[in-house]
């Protein structure tokens, strides 16, 4: 049986070290490539096509925005986040973008190769602690697209689904353009969508 190809990604080198070392030590393992950026993600995918990636959420390049582009590069990669991000907007965005594990960094050994053998067979895997968190927000009926966004996201995304630019937007809520394409990329990544005229038609769609 051919050993698992793993790429870990991760700007602190000396934790990154240690999930290298921790993987070399398993003969069903091999890591093909590492990294500190969502540049390096996609290289990484690009070039050595490896089974699994591991990515942090938060890191240069934005983990988070670094999914979606890793899965274009190489579909067959699957993406797991190990990351000390316990934000419940982090585990859906990361989820939407199509990661199918999400692992905080307090993980064991044992843990972490628990994660990757479910993510090979195509299963999610999700941390106990942010699984519980996913079902307390589940249970109060706090899914809604509202929860992920900020007031002033919400306040440009409203103007995006009547069909403003971003100039006009900024003009409206007197912001600079550069600002407003700020949140606009904010917006993308905590909708799961990767263009404006899906975030309006899944804005639109949370009243139906």
């Amino acid at each position: 049986m051919a050993s698992t190809r793993i790429g870990v990604i991760d700007d602190h080198p000396l934790f990154r070290e240690g999930v290298v070392r921790s993987l070399s030590e398993n003969k069903n393992f091999i890591v093909v490539g590492e990294g500190a950026s969502g540049e390096d993600a996609c290289r990484i995918a690009r070039d050595l096509t490896p089974d699994i990636l591991l990515l942090d959420v938060s890191m240069p390049g934005n983990g988070l925005s670094a999914i979606a582009n890793v899965r274009h590069i190489s579909p067959s990669t699957k993406v797991i986040m190990l990351t000390a991000s316990e934000e419940v907007e982090s585990l859906v965005a990361a989820l939407r973008q199509g990661a199918l594990g999400y692992v905080l960094k307090g993980v064991g050994a044992r843990g972490l190769i628990d994660a990757i053998a479910t993510v090979l067979r195509g299963s999610r895997c999700v941390s106990p602690s942010m699984s519980a968190k996913i079902m307390e927000r589940t249970l109060h009926h706090d899914r809604s697209a509202e929860t992920l966004l900020t007031p002033r996201e919400i306040e440009i995304v409203d103007l995006v689904s009547l069909g403003l630019s971003n100039k006009r937007i900024g003009l409206k809520l007197d912001l600079q353009e550069k600002t407003v394409k700020h949140h606009m990329t904010q917006i993308l990544t905590k909708l799961g969508v990767t263009n404006r005229t899906e975030a309006a038609m899944r804005w639109r769609d949370r009243l139906a």
